[in-house]
């Protein structure tokens, strides 16, 4: 039967030197998902490639189908399998449900609670849809995934409390001024966290951008990166008086932004208020400038107390959301149950059934002058007496799977009613059947209902 599986590498499992042998391009992936598709054992598939994991998803139809998968993408990337082994994680089934749920809803990110991973699952979904590979059970997964990540994002506070210290910079930012649209922001320097709290401020819909740095290459250079506007490094007061958020980030041995300087720029800007952010290690910025009216100055011990009180709070959120997930993994794994008793009401039914049409005949070769009337009347009789006989036994069967006693009643009704082997009775009971696996299955036909011979309630849709 088939099964569900995740393959790959992830922080949790590889450093960074191995996932990013494994790392690939929108391109290798689609040349991927093709060479996949041909690969027997694998009924579907996507890949799921972001700067932390490379993996796939997928439904195989065989043991080795994960493997499969993975070697593919080895033998794109050049990459020798065994150099790997210890490095991939391989969950199947219910496991791999509560990874694909986890990952979507960001606990399985290196900052958990992070909204990236969300886009990124859904664009390699995307992908896999349109080169062909996604079918019926993981196109059923995945939506589950992004329905239980949409959950956990308006039922928990996860997402609410940054716990990076750019992130800060811009959560502190917006409660200031609300709406960052109409607001402008001066870079100061370079730094690798300045620049970061800058594109994450330009990626809030920031109005302007000015960069300012003691090298003007480096200035103009990143400056065209953040679609932004550079300066003279001398002119960074002229520009104090223009921006809403100033960011530090330089190297400079002594203060660069000094009470005075700040005093001139908040009179010419009428006392508008100003958010200073200084990641500069030694400060940027002068003490004392942030008990000037209406400047908001913090430096980097400040944000990281603030980064350290969020994650506090967002673990706390978190358990919340891992009950969430657990519960919805458990939604799933009652539907895989109620699965395994399938094809034994199927063969129940088919049987009586095939009894019901034998009486039939026999009953009709009695009165071979019976009216088209009577002939109804007398297949509805026989139809309503055989769905009543059937919907103790299949209601229990159906009841039993979600509570876990499935097997045994299985093995009753086998027994009681001589049923044969009824493995592969239902030949739509691989993927499709998954699919539908948490919803319920229609009630027995309604009595006076004319069902042909054979007749398999459909699932409700």
């Amino acid at each position: 039967m088939s099964v569900i599986f995740v393959t790959g590498v992830n922080p949790g499992s590889a450093p960074v030197e191995v996932r990013e042998r494994l790392a690939m391009s929108s391109e290798d992936v689609v040349a991927a998902l093709a060479e996949i598709g041909e690969t027997d054992g694998l009924a579907e598939t996507m890949v799921v490639s972001t700067c932390n994991r490379v993996e796939v998803w997928g439904v195989a139809e065989t043991e080795r189908g994960a493997t499969a998968a993975l070697e593919v993408l080895c033998r794109r990337r050049g990459v020798d399998p065994q150099a790997l082994a210890g490095f991939v994680r391989t969950k199947t089934a219910t496991e791999a449900i509560r990874h694909c749920f986890r990952v979507a809803a960001s606990l399985d990110s290196v900052v958990v609670g992070e909204p990236q991973i969300l886009g990124q699952v859904k664009d390699a979904f995307a992908v896999a849809r349109r080169c062909g590979t996604v079918g019926p059970l993981l196109d059923r997964v995945v939506s589950r995934a992004f329905s239980v990540a949409k959950r956990v994002r308006t039922e928990t506070g996860l997402g609410q409390h940054a716990v990076s210290v750019s992130f800060v910079a811009v959560e502190l930012a917006r409660k200031i001024f609300g709406e960052l649209r109409t607001r402008s922001a001066l870079l100061i320097g370079a730094g690798e966290m300045g620049e970061l709290s800058a594109r994450h401020l330009v990626s809030q819909g920031l109005a302007r951008l000015y960069v300012a740095n003691r090298t003007w290459s480096k200035a103009a250079a990143l400056a065209e990166a953040l679609a932004a506007t550079p300066i003279p490094f001398e002119r960074r007061a002229e520009a104090l008086a223009m921006a809403d958020i100033v960011i530090t980030s330089t190297g400079a041995p002594d203060p660069i932004v000094t009470r005075d300087v700040v005093h001139a720029a908040m009179t010419a800007r009428g006392h508008r208020p100003l958010f200073v952010i200084d990641i500069a290690v030694p400060r940027d910025v002068e003490p004392g400038v942030g008990e000037l009216p209406n400047v908001f100055c913090y430096d980097v011990d400040d944000l990281r107390h603030v980064a350290e009180a969020n994650r506090k709070e967002r673990e706390r959120e978190a358990l919340k959301a891992e009950g969430l997930v657990e519960r919805e993994v458990a939604k799933w794994a009652a539907g895989l149950q109620a699965l395994d008793v399938v094809p034994t009401i199927v063969s129940l039914r088919r049987r009586l059934d095939a009894m019901r049409e034998a009486e039939m005949t026999k009953a009709l070769a009695r009165i071979p002058d019976a009216s088209p009337a009577t002939r109804e009347a007398l297949e509805a009789l026989s139809t309503a007496l055989l769905n009543k006989i059937l919907h103790p036994p299949t209601s229990k069967l159906r009841d039993s799977a979600q509570t876990g006693s499935g097997d045994r009643w299985v093995t009753a009704v086998k027994e009681l009613f001589d049923l044969d082997d009824t493995r592969g009775a239902d030949r739509r009971g691989g993927p499709v059947a998954a699919a539908v696996a948490d919803q319920s299955h229609s009630e027995a036909p309604r009595a006076g209902g004319l069902r042909p011979p054979g007749f398999i309630p459909a699932p409700v849709r």
